[in-house]
């Protein structure tokens, strides 16, 4: 059976190794544009558009502030809705949550 290593600085290395391992997979999966093995997650790829489209990767740089906008939102929206959770219960989340996508799908029907 597994065992979790007790010590942080191991755990830490193993978080850093997997994540980076997973990066590196969507980034080569984007590079050959295998349409079968995209990404399933929309954080994942825009994080990994944001890093393998960087001075670090191939440097083209292409949306990097909307991806990075994206972000931005999606992280302020988890922060709100944990504090809205936690303050507040699951009820008026869960309705802020059906209004916004309900607003966001009639504004954007018919755009297709």
């Amino acid at each position: 059976a597994f065992a979790w290593p007790d010590s942080a600085g191991t755990r830490d290395a193993l978080i850093a190794l997997t994540a980076f391992a997973i990066g590196l997979r969507t980034a080569t999966v984007r590079k050959f544009r295998v349409p079968d093995l995209i990404t399933t997650t929309v954080v994942t790829m825009t994080l990994t558009g944001l890093a393998s489209e960087s001075p670090l990767g191939d440097a083209t740089s292409r949306r990097n502030l909307r991806r990075a906008a994206s972000v931005f939102a999606m992280a302020g929206g988890a922060c709100l809705g944990a504090w809205l959770v936690l303050h507040h219960g699951l009820g008026i989340p869960l309705l802020l949550a059906a209004l916004v996508s309900g607003a966001l799908a009639v504004t954007a029907s018919g755009r297709e």
